[in-house]
């Protein structure tokens, strides 16, 4: 009959697709080929970077955005993580670092100031961070940079600078590179003003940060009580405080920041708030930050590492260890 002939053509042309071998009598379908590769990206933290990944050079760059928040362009630095652009499916954790007084988006990464990208690559390389999107926003208002004025990171007369980085610049990020979506895996620190902006920022955006820390910073905002993290954060709800995760630390010398994070910390110690605080010798200088940004970022990644394994865990049986915390337990191939 007619009807043979074109079922046989479209037979052949369908084991051909399947990658049918003629030979030997065995059907290699590409598609089973295609299925072996990644098309989704990975659940949970990248791998440890390999030797030759941390050969590369870590650097940064200057990217712009616009706020309708704060109806202006607006810039950020940004890092991306080694073998970045050679993994087109993995996605990473993200951590935000504010600046502070007559600061601005290239501080934290120029190298006579924060000089970050050495401590990172050196985190890095000790596994103690892992590869992750790193930016540094320009947190200043309405009014510019000036030394006769901090930033105000507030949504306030000079500008909506809690929602520009809180939710706007959270979603251009999100739309820009391969993040971690889960908020535990995002963090945001700061140092002096930008310490108090990374709590108050971090605070009222809980769905998209867990993990705060500040350098140097105080912690209560003449604007008043809901730009002051240690009243605001009192208002939030029980499920909000055992969320989140914080880290302080404040230079011996450093005598009023000294007495607002003492206290700070003893308001969140009170509520239960998991959280970390440290006095180190030093001053309110760029020497004590760059000094002291391998312990907020170190704290940082155990706390990565935390809410891998708790990811990971049997939602059935949560006690019981999975193949995936064995896996890392024995062959240590994720940080």
């Amino acid at each position: 009959m007619k009807y043979k002939q074109p079922a046989l053509l479209l037979l052949v042309s369908l084991l051909a697709l399947l990658g049918f071998n003629y030979k030997q009598g065995i059907a290699q379908p590409l598609l089973q080929v295609m299925n072996n590769r990644p098309q989704t990206a990975p659940v949970g933290l990248p791998p440890k970077l390999s030797p030759y990944e941390l050969t590369a050079p870590l650097t940064s760059k200057i990217e712009t955005y616009t706020s309708q928040a704060m109806d202006s362009k607006r810039s950020y630095s940004i890092s991306l993580p080694p073998g970045y652009e050679q993994n087109p499916y993995q996605r990473y954790p993200v951590i935000f670092l504010l600046h502070g007084g007559h600061g601005d988006a290239t501080s934290w990464f120029d190298p006579k100031k924060g000089a970050a990208l050495v401590t990172i690559r050196k985190l890095y390389a000790q596994d103690k961070l892992p590869p992750s999107i790193i930016i540094a926003p320009d947190g200043n208002d309405d009014r510019g940079t000036s030394p006769y004025w901090d930033p105000q990171y507030i949504d306030g007369p000079h500008g909506k600078v809690v929602t520009t980085l809180g939710k706007e610049l959270v979603k251009v990020i999100q739309t820009r590179y391969r993040t971690l979506p889960d908020p535990d895996f995002w963090a945001i620190g700061g140092l002096s003003s930008g310490g108090w902006g990374a709590m108050n920022v971090g605070l009222h955006n809980l769905q998209h940060f867990k993990i705060l820390f500040s350098h140097s910073g105080y912690f209560k905002d003449k604007s008043g009580p809901q730009n002051s993290p240690i009243n605001y954060i009192r208002t939030l709800s029980p499920i909000s405080q055992r969320h989140v995760q914080i880290y302080m630390d404040t230079g011996i010398s450093d005598t009023e920041e000294l007495v607002e994070a003492k206290r700070f910390s003893q308001v969140l110690n009170k509520l239960k708030i998991n959280s970390t605080f440290h006095e180190y010798p030093g001053n309110h200088t760029w020497q004590y930050w760059r000094d002291h940004l391998t312990d907020s970022l170190s704290f940082v990644g155990k706390e990565f590492q935390v809410s891998q394994l708790a990811h990971a865990r049997d939602p059935v049986n949560p006690d019981k260890p999975t193949a995936t915390q064995i896996n890392q337990n024995s062959e240590a191939q994720r940080f």
